[in-house]
């Protein structure tokens, strides 16, 4: 099953669309298996659609969990990528 990471970041902004994508496309490139959790939920860290359901929003702590090869780097990216969220700009769509 290889190693197995966790980390807990704090969001600077809200999770909308842009990032989610960003972040699950990146997910979906590592071996480990991918995984975040907030507000009582755990999702598929590969599956947009999925981390846009935890309704992650500002200032509210998202736990990313990897277990695989590749664990400890998919953490580490996917954490810098949740903490460097920014807010949507007005005039353009999540």
């Amino acid at each position: 099953m290889g190693a197995t990471a966790e980390r807990t970041v704090r969001l600077p902004a809200d999770l909308h669309a842009r990032p989610a994508g960003k972040i699950s496309k990146a997910a979906a490139a590592f071996a480990a298996a991918v995984r975040l959790a907030s507000n009582g939920r755990e999702v598929d860290a590969r599956s947009v659609l999925l981390v846009m359901s935890l309704g992650a929003t500002k200032d509210t702590e998202v736990t990313v969990r990897a277990t695989g090869d590749d664990a400890d780097r998919a953490v580490e990216t996917l954490s810098e990528m949740l903490a460097s969220v920014t807010p949507i700009e007005p005039g353009t769509s999540g």
